[in-house]
């Protein structure tokens, strides 16, 4: 959970939202297109931390950030206004939403902005990896995008967009790539009762700034293989060495863990940073 503070100096913005064409993943009100006027995401706070924490994940979505003021009447482009629990009660506006988790609000906010309260199918991609990549689509549209912290992590993704975005079908999308972090991808949502598919990844390779993510939302869009989980999660020797070689890094190269515990971080069964605290009491237990 993001949490924040309050009490500090005036920090009011909001987010433009571009029209593009039919086919853009940009998001705009229905009632902007039908006024002539573009509905806009709009951040209104004092509060530094939640407005610093809130620019920098919308500047990362690639938008422009104009001034929005408590003292002056919000515009009629703005749709949907992100602010702090203490200072909602002072915005007289239809749509706020409090901020409370960060990327669970931007995602409300752009629902709202959106004017649609649940959508005909929901598509989840994900692009295995040590840091999945994690795409929402609802009926064709990119909702949102995100970096998983972990392949198990992907479970709790998915859950918030499902709260988030209620859908009357959904589809889990998981690339076919790195069989070891995609079986444990696939193991995490065994009990969730989804329908979860294995896709081709084929042609998902992006040479963006976040590849990841692009991928992520490719393999949403593509037709997979229903599958059932529980996989084996087998880890071979070249991921079992990369484990042990970024041990040595995130150490500062005082620790090389041994390939047993890299071979339980490759599974899941435990973080890096437990590993290294293992094999450092393991290296003193030696000396002793």
């Amino acid at each position: 959970m993001n949490r924040f503070r309050s009490g500090c100096h005036a920090c009011e913005s909001f987010l433009v939202t571009t029209v593009l064409g039919a086919q853009s993943d940009k998001i705009i009100s229905p009632d902007s297109v039908r006024a002539g006027v573009r509905k806009v995401l709009g951040i209104l706070t004092e509060d530094f931390r939640l407005y610093h924490d809130l620019v920098g994940a919308l500047k990362a979505r690639g938008a422009p950030i104009p001034s929005l003021s408590f003292s002056r009447r919000d515009p009629e482009t703005v749709g949907a206004v992100l602010t702090s629990a203490a200072e909602a009660p002072r915005i007289r506006f239809k749509n706020v939403v409090v901020v409370h988790d960060l990327d669970n609000a931007i995602a409300r906010a752009l629902q709202l902005l959106k004017g649609k309260t649940e959508w005909t199918e929901l598509l989840i991609g994900v692009d295995p990896g040590h840091e999945p990549g994690v795409a929402v689509l609802g009926d064709g549209d990119v909702l949102d995008t995100y970096l998983a912290p972990s392949p198990e992590a992907v479970r709790d993704q998915v859950r918030t967009a499902l709260r988030t975005f209620p859908a009357k079908r959904v589809r889990v999308r998981v690339g076919h790539g790195d069989p070891t972090n995609r079986n444990r991808i696939l193991n995490s949502l065994a009990d969730d009762g989804l329908r979860v598919e294995i896709v081709d990844e084929a042609g998902t390779t992006h040479r963006t700034p976040q590849p990841d993510l692009d991928a992520a939302v490719d393999i949403a869009r593509t037709p997979g293989v229903r599958v059932e989980p529980p996989f084996e999660v087998r880890p071979t020797p070249g991921e079992v060495r990369e484990i042990q070689r970024r041990s040595r890094l995130q150490s500062g190269g005082q620790v090389t863990i041994s390939s047993e515990l890299a071979n339980g971080v490759a599974q899941g069964k435990l973080t890096l940073d437990e590993a290294i605290a293992r094999q450092r009491r393991r290296d003193r237990s030696s000396k002793d």
